[in-house]
């Protein structure tokens, strides 16, 4: 299967539009739609996700900051802490297999999923 510009396309849209708009990672839309739609790994998917944030949480943050709406504070406190496990989820990545990774992420959106609706 070769790679679609229109298909990745559509995959950042449809991520930057959700995660701009309820606030939420775009990998919740960017890692499915990469392997379901574009047929990347798991391990390649996780990783050009990885690669977008920088540039479309840069426009986010522009927005919302515009509008007052970032406590500066915690983002700093979590950013301490997020780009540390980062590091070291990108690390060990490849030591997990793909099937195991692919299952992980499901059930953690399952999870998010149903304890957000209640």
């Amino acid at each position: 299967m070769g790679f679609s510009w229109v298909k990745a396309l559509v995959v950042g849209l449809v991520a930057g539009f959700v995660a701009g708009l309820l606030g939420i990672g775009g990998g919740v839309i960017v890692v499915p739609g990469l392997v379901l739609l574009v047929g990347m790994t798991q391990y390649a998917a996780a990783a050009t996700s990885v690669a977008t944030i920088v540039l479309s949480a840069a426009a986010a943050v522009v927005a919302f900051g515009v509008n007052g709406n970032v406590d500066w504070a915690v983002a700093l406190v979590v950013f301490v802490g997020s780009s540390t496990g980062a590091w070291f989820g990108a690390r060990y990545q490849d030591r997990i297999p793909e099937w195991l990774l692919a299952g992980a992420f499901s059930i953690i959106m399952v999870i998010s999923a149903i304890r957000m609706w209640l």
